[in-house]
């Protein structure tokens, strides 16, 4: 069993930054790869980023969001944090962390993911 919990939502600005956490706990040595997911109000969850769990060597974004998206793995903690910048209110979503025990990274299907956090509030004021 791995428990995840997200972090550092809140109010942003347009044009602001927004630095997402996510912290890992119990078989987190199960874990392969820990994505990034959103939510917006009427809209399905959409995939946004994944890195390689073990030592955050790899990386996969969604295209449409990988020139203002990074996502890094702290090794010395079991956290994965997820960057946005020049943030619009497009943006504003609940954002979730996921982590997979079998995912391949650059596989996004929601469904792959074994264990989900609760999830964070992004809201983004013009």
């Amino acid at each position: 069993q791995v428990q995840l919990q997200e972090s550092g939502g809140g109010l942003v600005q347009a044009g602001g930054s927004l630095r997402l956490s996510c912290a890992a706990s119990g078989r987190t040595s199960s874990v392969v790869v820990v994505g990034w997911f959103r939510q917006a109000p009427g809209k399905e969850r959409e995939f946004v980023a994944a890195i390689s769990w073990k030592s955050g060597a790899n990386t996969y974004y969604a295209p449409h969001l990988k020139i203002r998206t990074g996502i890094t793995r702290d090794t010395s903690k079991n956290q994965v944090t997820l960057q946005l910048l020049s943030v619009t209110p497009e943006d504003t979503a609940v954002y979730y962390c996921a982590a997979s025990k079998t995912l391949i990274l650059g596989q996004t299907a929601e469904n792959l993911y074994d264990y989900w956090g609760q999830g964070t509030q992004v809201t983004v004021s013009s």
